[in-house]
């Protein structure tokens, strides 16, 4: 099975794939990724979705003043199975957010302290 090169780099990385996985099964806007995604910044996501547009994993629909992501399944032919796959198992859920946290970036969140 051949794959090209620039799906092979556009899902490398955790947030492009967390940003797939999100809209895999419905559109979703720039700002609904952002507030699923909260310790990355706006500017960042737009980036990723550039990068995701480009490989054209993702396609976007402009309405009024939004604009609309959707995953292009037909894109990753026999890989988008795998994905699915992938993303159902418990064991990458655990993989993701250590990826995500160890990309992270700025200052890490404080512990939350309790009140006496």
């Amino acid at each position: 099975m051949y794959i090209e090169p620039g799906i092979l780099a556009a899902i490398a990385s955790p947030r492009r794939c967390e940003i797939l996985r999100l809209v895999w099964n419905e559109e979703q806007t720039a700002g609904a990724i952002h507030n699923a995604m909260p310790d990355v910044t706006f500017g960042a996501i737009s980036l990723q979705l550039r990068s995701l547009l480009d490989a054209g994993l993702i396609e976007a629909r402009l309405d009024k003043r939004n604009r609309f992501y959707r995953a292009r399944r037909e894109t990753l032919g026999p890989v988008a199975g795998l994905l699915e796959r992938m993303w159902d198992d418990a064991l990458w859920k655990l993989k993701l957010a250590a990826e995500l946290e160890q990309t992270r970036r700025g200052p890490k969140p404080r512990p939350k302290t309790k009140k006496k």
